[in-house]
């Protein structure tokens, strides 16, 4: 019975991505499909198609090339690494590989390989069937990490820490690929590789879950090149089924997956996920209140107030949902090109970040829904104090001061200043909004706002063609110095029109290179957050970012879902969520 609802769940994702259905009929029947649950050990429920929707669609599923929220969400699904977060506290688990070890310093990583995990069935293989994971698959996907190659944006995750990383990369800059690869990747037996580093990191694990660290077959590479954007082999709970740009991506059930849950059930429990991708959330929660999709992330700001109270109780009409809220490993920012010709002096920084009331914006613009930053590193990590870090209260006074010494007294040689933001839910329009009307009024700086897809946005911010632009980060992985990283000298290219991926400000400051190396080489875990809090601090003093908040993630799930906790950086794992019936 548990294959015909499978082949059933399959055909409606199918439908639902192409074909003659309308939009609202493939995501009614989609949702039918849900109903058809097979009971599973443990009180589980195998079956259904999960739907989510995102409000900007993907740039690339190449786990070398995933930088965005929506490209990760959906890898996460689909690609596999050595390890892997769990989705309830963001701490590491096994994934390929069964267990490792390190040594006391922790300049050097052992990992054992799990046995007979299988690769998506896909074309690229010999008859179509997905051969057996080698360690010779983790050799070849981690040396490709550290080659040059323009779709490689894993690198400076990894440049100054594996032994010969940066070596390599240079060689393969010219073509000279050495023969025997990373020095300090190695083959220890057929079931073993071991990863050493430059120096102490206590955090590589994190690196390691990332995209950048998911395993997929060279023959996928060989067969697809560039096409990998769209086209996928992973080892995952989930393959891809189908894709149509810009509207939908189908993910069905890999049966061949190698997990099983605690009382011995196959994963996942789920048939298929679909994601749609629709800009507006008032459309979102209304497909979401009709049924059609199963989790609603991040409310229309204009409707906040009359779903959720300010303490997190939802208010009538919405109290059958799930409700989950947590600040989130997030720093709401507009970034400044610190080498251009505007924002080249801190004081106009400064200037700026003196003339927005972020109080204001979180009681008014975002409803709530975020608290007022001070520093880069929001303040949910354990062990680092946020709150030693000082940031900018409002006052426009002090604002029209330094905009004056800045060589722009009351605005003046600031005509014509753009401010570049991407799309997302109406949210980016509205919070851009309230500080142009800020700016104007505080300081008599006069912005004109405008929006581009979040693809072409990315390639304007990371090639130095925006002066002021609107950005967001979101945790890659639950330690402070990812957020501390995006402002280390050393992520910054040569050239100008060369893509910074990390460093996109282009902020140099060698107080701050020092603190934020010497926390690197610290394995003692308080003492690496004082580095980090000093850090900040320096940079903040600098203000290469405007500064604006830390969002709270409100989400609501319908009440049949199971399994799917949150967490502070909106990591999502669907391997172990499931549906039970609806009463």
């Amino acid at each position: 019975m548990k294959k015909i609802f499978l082949l059933f769940s399959i055909l409606v994702l199918f439908a639902a991505c192409g074909g003659g259905a309308s939009d609202s009929t493939s995501q009614n029947s989609s949702s039918k499909a849900s109903g058809n649950l097979e009971a599973a050990k443990g009180g589980k429920y195998y079956g259904g198609i999960f739907k989510m929707n995102e409000t900007e669609y993907l740039r690339s599923l190449y786990p070398l090339n995933v930088t965005e929220v929506v490209g990760n969400r959906i890898t996460n699904q689909i690609y596999e690494g050595l390890v892997r977060f769990d989705q309830k506290d963001l701490s590491i688990l096994p994934a390929l590989a069964e267990s490792w070890t390190a040594n006391d310093d922790a300049t050097s990583y052992t990992f054992k390989l799990r046995k007979g995990v299988k690769f998506h069935n896909d074309p690229c293989f010999e008859g179509g069937k997905g051969r057996e994971v080698t360690v010779d698959d983790v050799m070849y996907n981690l040396n490709r990490l550290c080659q040059f190659d323009t779709n490689n944006r894993g690198y400076d995750f990894i440049k100054e820490r594996i032994k010969g990383a940066k070596a390599y990369y240079e060689a393969s800059k010219s073509g000279n690929i050495p023969a025997g690869g990373v020095s300090g990747i190695k083959k220890i037996d057929d079931n073993t590789v071991q990863i050493d580093l430059v120096s102490p990191f206590g955090g590589f694990l994190n690196i390691m879950a990332l995209p950048f660290g998911y395993i997929y077959p060279k023959e996928a590479v060989e067969k697809y090149g560039l096409e990998m954007r769209i086209k996928t082999v992973g080892t995952g709970p989930f393959y891809l089924k189908a894709i149509r740009e810009n509207e939908a991506v189908i993910l069905a059930k890999n049966t061949d997956y190698w997990g099983k849950d605690d009382t011995g059930n196959q994963l996942p429990y789920l048939d298929g996920i679909r994601f749609s991708f629709v800009g507006d959330q008032k459309s979102e929660l209304l497909n979401f209140t009709k049924g059609d999709l199963d989790i609603v992330y991040r409310l229309p700001l204009e409707m906040t107030d009359d779903i959720v109270t300010r303490d997190g109780k939802l208010k009538e009409g919405y109290t059958q949902y799930q409700f989950q809220e947590k600040i989130s490993m997030t720093l709401q920012y507009y970034g400044f090109k610190t080498k251009g010709e505007i924002f080249n002096k801190p004081e106009i920084r400064q200037a700026f970040n003196y003339a927005i009331d972020r109080k204001k914006i979180v009681d008014f613009t975002v409803k709530g829904a975020g608290v007022p930053a001070a520093g880069i590193v929001p303040p949910v990590f354990p062990g680092f104090e946020g709150k030693n870090v000082k940031g900018y209260n409002f006052n426009p006074e002090k604002a029209r001061k330094l905009l004056a010494e800045a060589g722009y007294p009351n605005g003046k040689g600031l005509e014509g200043l753009v401010l570049q933001i991407n799309s997302g839910g109406k949210r980016n329009e509205q919070v851009a909004e309230a500080i142009q009307k800020m700016l104007e009024e505080h300081i008599n700086v006069k912005v004109n706002i405008t929006k581009m897809p979040f693809a072409q946005h990315l390639e304007a911010v990371e090639t130095s063609k925006a002066d002021f632009w609107r950005a967001g980060w979101i945790a890659d992985y639950p330690d402070p110095e990812n957020f501390l990283s995006l402002l280390w000298s050393k992520h910054i290219p040569p050239k100008m029109t060369d893509k910074s991926y990390l460093n996109t400000t282009r902020f140099t400051n060698a107080e701050y290179d020092k603190l934020y190396e010497q926390a690197l080489k610290t394995v003692d875990n308080a003492q690496r957050n004082r580095l980090y809090e000093q850090a900040d601090q320096v940079s903040t003093n600098e203000a290469p970012f405007l500064y604006l908040y830390y969002p709270k993630d409100q989400r609501m799930l319908q009440p049949n879902v199971r399994n799917f906790p949150q967490n502070a950086m909106e990591y999502r794992n669907l391997t172990d969520v499931y549906f039970v019936p609806e009463k």
